[in-house]
């Protein structure tokens, strides 16, 4: 069989140049520790890898929310808890109220400690979160007192921090639903009817400053005030709840964060030493196609005459 000169010359530089292209990409890959150089080296796995990128990018979004919720959980359930300490200390001064051994003077003394409970209690339910804004409604307050005395609630929930694809969490609650005690809830989230906790310890304050504050016209008030301080504690575990399924997602998007990353390395990081096996195996079929190519560019047709 006849070989042309120039097909095995071509054939041999065409041999070399492409072994010699695979050591050059396979020590880019062991230096950069990065498998995948380009689309085209495997176009299934960049692919892949997009997608990976993309998911790290949302539930890095969503841990963030999941922080800032957590933060506001965390500063409603104390708020809720020095609410519940007034509240406990609102029962107690109406217990001593109802003994009926107290002066007039006592009484009135009693109601201005109530009077000072109310305004701890919209002064907690003022409070701003984290971000500025009111912590238990919207807009610049939670709780306002009218001209005419009485107390209006915000009512308007909080709006949800999403946590997830198509998860939300409501951070936190209304004040209205704090300082209500009964009532029906509506589908914007407002109450109708219920008896006002700020409302009602103004008015148990107001009989006892005024010396209507009798034993007997004391009966409901402590029913009224336990009732509110067990409004508040089911508000609390609610937020409990709510704080317990923050801890629940944060774990997830942890345990989801290291399996992604265990894919994306699987995927795109160079396995260093199968690389250098490879390498090492390339280089040596060179060596030995640059060896065979020299011998066999050095014959002639002398080399057959001697």
């Amino acid at each position: 069989m006849q070989i042309a000169t120039r097909l095995f010359y071509d054939r041999a530089t065409a041999s070399m140049n492409s072994l010699g292209a695979k050591a050059d990409s396979l020590q880019q890959q062991i230096s950069s520790t990065v498998r995948l150089s380009a689309p085209s080296s495997d176009s299934a796995a960049y692919q892949r890898l997009a997608g990976l990128k993309r998911d790290a990018v949302d539930d890095k979004a969503y841990a963030a929310n999941l922080g800032t919720a957590d933060s506001l959980l965390t500063q409603g359930d104390t708020s809720l808890s020095a609410i519940a300490d007034q509240l406990q200390s609102a029962t107690e001064l109406v217990t001593q109220a109802k003994t009926g051994t107290l002066n007039a003077a006592n009484r009135k003394a009693i109601g201005d400690q109530i009077a000072g409970i109310v305004a701890t209690l919209t002064n907690l339910a003022n409070a701003k979160d984290a971000r500025g804004q009111a912590l238990f409604g919207g807009g610049d307050g939670a709780a306002a007192v009218a001209t005419d005395g009485s107390y209006a609630l915000a009512a308007k929930p909080v709006s949800a921090i999403p946590v997830g694809d198509g998860q939300t969490i409501q951070a936190n609650e209304t004040a209205a639903r704090i300082f209500t005690v009964g009532g029906t809830t509506k589908p914007d989230g407002s109450i109708e009817g219920g008896t006002n906790t700020l409302a009602m310890l103004a008015a148990i304050a107001s009989a006892l400053q005024s010396d209507d504050g009798s034993a007997r016209s004391l009966d409901t008030a402590l029913t009224d005030v336990t009732a509110a301080s067990d409004q508040v504690s089911a508000v609390q575990a609610s937020l409990g709840a709510r704080a317990a399924r923050v801890d629940l997602e944060t774990s997830r998007l942890t345990d989801v964060a290291a399996d992604r990353e265990a894919t994306r390395s699987g995927l795109e990081d160079t396995d260093i030493t199968a690389t250098y096996v490879e390498l090492q195996k390339t280089m040596t079929i060179l060596s030995a196609t640059q060896a065979s190519f020299s011998k066999l560019s050095a014959l002639s047709l002398f080399d057959y005459l001697r």
